[in-house]
């Protein structure tokens, strides 16, 4: 076991005897992360369910369920992820988690986001999002405009977040399976370099310095398929190298 894998152990143990809310008092198991310490990708769910609550592990319910459907559809494993919560204890009656609650747990995901170190982080529906927002002073929209936020990759840093609607969703029928797909399969995309990144002038133009390196995270090494130049170049379209990756043009390059 290496350093970095006993320090999680530690933690997890630190986890399950954790007394620092009154969720202690309720739990049947306090539940702490697992998956691949040294994984690219970190799923945050909110807080355990009934069955995850009764067995202390991640993601084995119906929510469970319908995230190995969506990793079997786009092709990745358990293996591959570290997954966590939020919350570390189960919330009674499934209720919404209270911001002193967010609080006392939030201590132990900032350890494990700083010891698993991912390349992207992947909150799942609205509580893990905003909190995760507001860890790296990300704007939080309105409850009105926070759906606009899931499916779209967001880069504080050198970080990069990609808010996804929790499979919960599908389970409670507020969201279609093949809906959840669509956004879901973007984990795959931003696990790799765009195809055209060789012979794009955009990474030319921020090893000149004349381009922010935001656009090489949020599109070259990001969400390439959403990048109006890669669009343009799969359909064999003419486009200016002035053109920028949102499809707005900078003539100062």
């Amino acid at each position: 076991m290496n350093t970095k894998e006993k320090r999680l152990q530690e933690l997890s143990d630190q986890v399950r005897q954790c007394r620092l809310c009154r969720l202690c008092e309720t739990r049947s198991h306090a539940v702490p992360g697992e998956g691949n310490p040294r994984a690219s990708i970190m799923i945050i769910g909110q807080a355990p369910g009934r069955e995850e609550d009764k067995e202390g592990r991640m993601f084995i319910g119906p929510s469970g369920r319908v995230l190995d459907r969506l990793f079997a559809r786009i092709g990745i494993d358990r293996s591959q992820v570290y997954m966590t919560n939020l919350l570390k204890c189960f919330l009674p009656n499934c209720r919404k988690p209270r911001k002193d609650e967010i609080e006392a747990c939030q201590v132990y995901l900032n350890q494990e986001i700083d010891l698993v170190n991912p390349e992207l982080l992947v909150p799942l529906g609205y509580h893990p999002t905003k909190a995760i927002f507001q860890n790296y002073e990300l704007t939080v929209p309105n409850r009105h405009h926070f759906p606009g936020l899931f499916g779209k990759l967001k880069v504080a840093g050198s970080q990069k977040i990609l808010p996804l609607r929790h499979p919960a969703t599908v389970v409670h029928q507020s969201a279609a399976f093949e809906q959840l797909l669509t956004n879901y399969r973007k984990l795959k995309v931003i696990g790799n370099v765009c195809k055209w990144y060789d012979q794009c002038p955009v990474p030319r133009f921020y090893e000149q310095g004349k381009l922010n390196k935001k656009w090489l995270d949020l599109y070259c090494r990001g969400d390439w398929e959403s990048c109006k130049r890669y669009q343009l170049e799969e359909r064999q379209v003419p486009h200016p190298d002035h053109m920028l990756p949102n499809g707005e043009s900078d003539h100062n390059l």
